[in-house]
């Protein structure tokens, strides 16, 4: 696995870099956040720190989650609950606070690899959620055989929601994907949008709303 390490202490970069290697991994090392937004599509997984001399890693994050579904493991010194809270919610896969047991760290590495892999279904197939199916190739959907029509907005979130079935999708994630750049200016038509798709599924239950965070589609 290619993983790209974000850290500006070479003692830490060093024993990390060297643990992922002993274990099969190729790390590539950068010290600033704007490397991490250049070179990010280069890597399978990001290893981030948040104190980085030219940006918050916070932002840096922020940033990744526009630009690609790529796996982030932040590895950082700072541990109060609210930084926390808001790595997650920006979109970090899991969240280590320094000092870290290497051993933890790659068994955290690999469980992350793992549900990636598992929640995310090609960008092209068929989608089976009870009697619902969603083809994302034919943008057609219908449930129990009966052809249900949706808007173009529509079909697009509820595309994001197939691809990553029976997983938490951020609110964040879902208008990124959907409005890209325009996102800020679209949360409430987001909510709309929903509420239609909803009424049109006519299946209660099937797509969840996660407080605080995004939505979920499936068990």
């Amino acid at each position: 696995m290619r993983v790209l390490l974000v850290e500006d202490d070479d003692g830490v970069a060093g024993a990390v870099g060297e643990a992922l290697g002993a274990h099969g991994h190729h790390t590539t090392r950068v010290t600033r956040g704007a490397d991490a937004l250049a070179r990010h599509r280069e890597a399978d997984l990001v290893l981030l720190d948040l104190g980085l001399p030219d940006a918050d890693g916070l932002d840096v994050l922020r940033k990744l989650r526009r630009l690609a579904r790529t796996p982030v493991v932040v590895l950082t010194a700072r541990g109060d609950e609210r930084t926390v809270v808001r790595g997650l919610r920006l979109g970090a896969d899991d969240y280590l606070v320094k000092p870290v047991r290497l051993a933890e760290l790659l068994a955290r590495i690999e469980a992350v690899t793992r549900r990636a892999a598992a929640a995310v279904t090609p960008a092209g197939g068929v989608v089976e959620i009870g009697d619902v199916h969603v083809d994302l190739d034919a943008r057609r959907v219908t449930v129990a055989g009966v052809d249900i029509e949706l808007t173009s907005k529509e079909f697009d979130i509820l595309a994001v929601l197939a691809r990553h079935r029976g997983a938490a999708v951020s609110r964040q994630q879902l208008l990124d994907e959907v409005w890209g750049d325009a996102y800020l200016a679209v949360s409430r038509s987001l909510d709309v949008h929903l509420a239609q798709l909803r009424a049109k599924l006519g299946r209660p239950g099937l797509l969840t709303t996660i407080r605080g965070f995004g939505f979920r589609l499936g068990d």
